[in-house]
């Protein structure tokens, strides 16, 4: 199933707190120091790594002394606070052991929505590569509260993988990969749809967020910007060096197959890179036309859900509430909301700024 000739040369790695920080022992540095020397490995055959790690959080709950995830998002924040320094330090001190530099990266939602933030977090990225020096990402918990309430760094990296342009998503956990309903691990997934998703279930732990929902729903974002991703334990010795070489050779985890016809680079950030702001719900005649690649025109508005603005991304669904595709909006909802249904055949939606489902 592996391209001929196919190279993974630029690889994300996403690191589970489930790993490497134990509710009881605390950091285990033994096993993070597996991941570095693996990843070194990696650097030293000429490949670029990019790791999105969670463990702040759990990091920080248990220097404070916390028993439980706290409910109370200032908690959380200072819980983030205090673990990010603790999780950049094994970080540093780790690679450095192997002469190698690694920088720390924090990212919120605005760093994706706006098109301009976005594309200046590529650059940063990208040239951290250049420099040599690998780039650890989590998201900014200390001051995003929408990333703590709803994010994961599951489908964080599948953003950042697909911001990069990556050429393969790892995401290392505790599991081997997708089970079956008889607990065998799923080697190839060729499609996620509702068999594949009703496979997941959350996880219970007390110290993260996610499971294997999360990951499904990453490997979806990962698969649709034509980058394969790879689901396996993080605690087997020698699992990165194998995946990286080919994620499609029989081994001991899951891999997604990336679609076909992926989404070109700027239709991912409309599609992954940016929250929608709001939702235009449109007729049976604009979502045929939508289907045929047509621009959305205001003769096909019949509702407006909530506020954005000209140059935000919103949802287009149909009088169901099914979801048609997301874009970018020509005009702002309080100009939606005065032309809606007129014959004016003013342009909501351009083409070229559609993202179908």
């Amino acid at each position: 199933m592996k391209e001929s000739g196919k190279a993974y040369n630029r690889v994300v790695i996403k690191v589970g707190s489930s790993l490497f920080c134990s509710e009881k022992a605390g950091l285990d540095r033994e096993l993070l120091g597996n991941i570095v020397r693996e990843v070194c490995g990696l650097l030293d055959a000429g490949k670029e790594v990019v790791i999105v790690s969670s463990g702040a959080i759990a990091l920080g709950m248990l220097k404070l002394g916390f028993s439980l995830r706290p409910k109370e998002l200032s908690y959380l924040q200072a819980a983030a606070a205090t673990g990010q320094s603790i999780l950049m330090q094994s970080y540093f001190s780790l690679f450095e052991k192997h002469g190698k530099h690694c920088s720390q990266v924090l990212l919120t939602w605005d760093d994706f929505n706006d098109r301009k933030r976005y594309l200046n977090a590529k650059n940063t990225l990208k040239a951290l590569l250049k420099l040599k020096s690998v780039p650890i990402i989590n998201e900014n918990d200390t001051v995003s509260t929408d990333e703590i309430k709803f994010g994961d760094n599951d489908q964080l990296s599948a953003r950042v993988a697909s911001l990069i342009s990556a050429d393969l998503l790892i995401m290392l956990s505790d599991v081997d990969g997708l089970l079956d309903k008889d607990k065998k691990i799923i080697g190839v997934v060729s499609k996620i749809d509702n068999y594949i998703r009703s496979l997941a279930c959350p996880t219970a732990k007390k110290t993260c967020v996610g499971g294997m929902i999360t990951k499904i729903e990453a490997a979806s974002i990962a698969s649709s910007s034509g980058i394969p991703c790879v689901i396996a334990n993080g605690k087997s010795i020698g699992i990165i060096a194998q995946a990286s070489k080919d994620p499609f050779a029989f081994g001991a985890w899951t891999v997604f197959v990336p679609e076909k016809g992926c989404l070109a680079e700027r239709k991912r950030w409309i599609a992954f890179g940016s929250k929608a702001k709001g939702t235009i719900v449109i007729d049976d005649g604009a979502a045929v036309a939508l289907k045929r690649r047509k621009s959305l025109l205001s003769v096909g508005v019949v509702n407006v859900i909530g506020e954005f603005a000209s140059g935000d991304i919103a949802l287009v669904t149909n009088a169901k509430g099914v979801e048609i595709c997301r874009g970018k909006v020509s005009v702002s909802s309080h100009q939606l909301n005065k032309i809606k249904g007129s014959r004016s055949e003013k342009e909501v939606i351009h083409c070229d700024n559609i993202v179908l489902v």
